[in-house]
């Protein structure tokens, strides 16, 4: 709010003052409603309630199907009390207060699922009311809990003398996509663990809620097989400093769960895999340059048996490793280059009669794929390349649309639901 005024000499200086006055207590009162993202329903008063480190408590209601001993709930409160006092351990000698009236922050939840993964399915609704020393915040699930908590962190807030406050406020919240996510390409770019988890943090301030994980690509194998540890001893970076060993990808799943974040791996072929080849002989296929090999290696080889038994016994491992029911197979970008060059792979396209459209052998591929994880109790994410191709995949799988501008986009989207199947928008971002 912008205030513009003017002071005078004599007799209207004191009325002018008293005028300023008055401005000055009506912007002390305000409504908060720096809420993010914005709740879908929000009602905030002026009315405020002051709230102190020293007599500040979370608990849990006696009808909550979740009690102490909570995992997640428990380490919550534990983060969401150091971020609503950052400067707990100093500011409480300055407030001045010799006594504090406690304010109760109660948690009451339908299902007490504490230990298990947040899914597609997970509810993440939530109540939370705010007036004299209480906040009541109701949740269907822990995970709408831990957005409720987030939201009554950021309405917490401090004056010029360093007091803490909060208004009197009603929300009822839902989120409008189920599915919030925000990716990270550790093959380009590796993050240590560390960064990952700082952007697991930054996730839970925005109620984002899907890590897509691009752990793997063209450049490097950062992750560590424990069924082909060749893969990024000689594929990553460096096989030591830039990998992520086995307890590192357990840490990242463990983190982002307390956060109610799910962990989507994304193992993109058959193209974008030129790092697997380095570990994984015979994967990747021979160009050809006249007849005779080039030396240099192309996409995925779908010609040969020995490639679908080794994605086959990888995505069993990677299916164990990553509890979530969903795995992004990628699909993306394939050059037909050298599969065109290749003598061999040109002779099981007329054995399969795909004649010359190697969109069809790019189908026969991720058809293939997609069976393999089915089998492994896995739905499959691939990238819109993979619908734009017409192959035949399952009506459960996610297509994920990363390119064009909005008039190409909002006309592919339209396409896709209109086959009756689901969709991730991703281009605009």
């Amino acid at each position: 709010m912008d205030v513009m005024f003017m002071v005078t000499s004599g007799r209207h200086t004191r009325s002018n003052l008293y005028l300023l006055l008055l401005i000055i207590v009506q912007c002390g009162r305000h409504a908060v409603e720096g809420v993010w993202p914005l709740p879908r329903a929000f009602t905030s008063s002026p009315e405020r309630y002051p709230v102190n480190s020293k007599d500040f408590y979370f608990v849990y209601g006696r009808q909550s199907a979740a009690q102490q001993g909570c995992s997640v709930l428990d380490t919550a409160f534990k983060r969401y009390f150091s971020l609503i006092f950052p400067d707990y351990h100093s500011a409480d000698g300055v407030l001045g207060f010799r006594k504090h009236k406690p304010f109760i922050v109660e948690i009451c939840v339908d299902h007490g699922d504490c230990e298990s993964y947040p899914n597609e399915d997970s509810s993440e609704r939530y109540n939370l009311s705010v007036s004299a020393g209480k906040a009541s915040l109701n949740a269907e699930t822990v995970w709408g809990a831990v957005r409720g908590l987030e939201t009554f962190s950021q309405l917490v807030y401090q004056d010029d003398f360093g007091s803490y406050f909060v208004n009197k406020t009603e929300i009822e919240d839902v989120p409008r996509f189920q599915f919030r996510g925000i990716l990270l390409d550790t093959s380009r770019h590796f993050l240590p663990v560390q960064a990952i988890l700082k952007t697991l943090d930054a996730m839970a301030y925005n109620k984002f809620n899907v890590f897509h994980w691009h752990i793997v690509d063209d450049p490097s194998f950062p992750y560590q097989s424990s069924t082909f540890p060749d893969l990024s001893s000689k594929g990553a970076f460096h096989p030591m400093t830039h990998i992520y060993t086995q307890s590192d990808v357990r840490r990242v799943i463990s983190y982002a769960r307390l956060w109610g974040i799910r962990v989507l791996p994304e193992f993109d072929s058959p193209g974008h895999t030129k790092s697997w080849g380095k570990g994984q002989p015979d994967l990747l296929t021979p160009c050809y340059r006249g007849g005779t090999p080039s030396g240099t290696f192309g996409p995925v080889n779908p010609a040969l048996p020995s490639t679908y038994r080794f994605m086959a016994r990888l995505f069993k491992e990677v299916s164990s490793v990553f509890p979530d029911s969903y795995i992004h197979l990628g699909g993306d970008e394939v050059d037909f280059y050298c599969w065109r060059s290749n003598p061999d792979v040109r002779v099981f396209m007329q054995k399969m009669g795909f004649g010359e459209d190697f969109t069809k052998l790019e189908a026969f591929y991720i058809e293939s794929i997609v069976n393999i994880t089915s089998a492994l109790n896995k739905t499959s994410v691939v990238w819109q390349d993979v619908f734009d191709y017409h192959e035949r995949i399952p009506k459960d799988t996610v297509l994920h649309i990363w390119k064009g501008i909005p008039v190409e986009y909002k006309a592919e989207l339209s396409r896709i639901t209109k086959a009756g199947m689901r969709v991730l928008l991703a281009a605009p971002w």
